[in-house]
């Protein structure tokens, strides 16, 4: 692949839309149902040529015209990227893409992380089944998850643990969990080290577990690429949407305000622009 655009909102969809026309071959991933702040919107009035549309017939209007083009479309939440060579392998769910420029285009969401997750991030902290299920063959783990998505990455866990504890960050529907998951009616507050364990911390006691799982609908930006500037919550980006690594760009809300539908738009048309020439200069 080409480009690999992390994001499905006016930024993405313009982005693979100037991508293809510039022949490049193109992704565009973001999670089930995401679409961000716009995707419920009732009327936009300020959008030039659309006046006093829906934000979600404006988004479906945009993956349309970018999907004829050629676009690809891939539902998944990418949870880490990593640097490979003049490559870039994206870990999107429990499959790794592969691309010589990426483009992110994620919105202004910011996902809270709980106090202690960071510090034990890879030291019993996982947000990675099929990557670091293998390593708690036997053991007891817990999944902390804000979607119904988490519901699979449990299944696959409790084939290898021997026993799952879940946790719903968010309401959702866990009424499909398999036997052998059990449903935890606690709130997370917290997580630690005690004991050689990752304790975790409820709204009513302390759980000691092997390992913790935590799936959301996004990825913390230091968590996601390392490497990676950012300024007050926002990617830093040039003229250009180059980001601080070469190969990366960023369009959209993520690289600050002001929060418009058409300055993201613009953004990703000339992320695209710039991401063209950078992969051109790759030969």
């Amino acid at each position: 692949m080409d480009i690999a655009i992390v994001g499905n909102g006016p930024a993405g969809w313009s982005c693979a839309m100037t991508a293809r026309m510039r022949g490049l071959s193109t992704v565009v991933i973001a999670p089930t149902g995401a679409g961000g702040w716009l995707s419920g919107a009732e009327r936009i009035d300020n959008y030039p040529g659309l006046p006093q549309v829906s934000g979600k017939e404006l988004l479906e209007r945009f993956r349309q015209q970018a999907l004829a083009l050629g676009a690809e479309e891939k539902s998944a939440l990418v949870r880490q990227i990593m640097p490979n060579g003049e490559r870039f392998l994206l870990l999107a769910e429990n499959d790794v893409l592969e691309a010589k420029a990426v483009v992110l285009c994620m919105g202004a969401a910011r996902p809270v992380l709980l106090p202690g997750e960071e510090e034990l991030l890879g030291s019993g902290v996982s947000y990675c089944a099929t990557c670091d299920g293998m390593f708690y063959r036997g053991k007891r783990v817990a999944v902390l998850s804000a979607s119904a998505s988490g519901v699979e990455e449990a299944a696959f866990l409790r084939s290898l643990a021997e026993s799952v504890d879940y946790y719903a960050l968010k309401p959702h529907d866990v009424s499909s969990l398999p036997e052998g998951v059990q449903a935890v009616a606690e709130k997370p507050r917290s997580l630690a080290r005690e004991q050689g364990k990752v304790a975790l911390n409820t709204d009513r006691e302390t759980h000691l577990y092997d390992g913790v799982f935590i799936f959301r609908t996004a990825v913390p930006l230091r968590m996601l690429l390392d490497g990676l500037e950012t300024d007050g919550g926002a990617i830093r980006v040039d003229r250009s949407m180059r980001a601080s690594l070469p190969g990366v760009f960023a369009a959209g809300d993520v690289t600050g305000g002001p929060l418009q539908i058409a300055k993201a738009v613009g953004e990703g048309n000339v992320a695209a622009i710039a991401a063209a020439e950078y992969i051109a200069k790759l030969g």
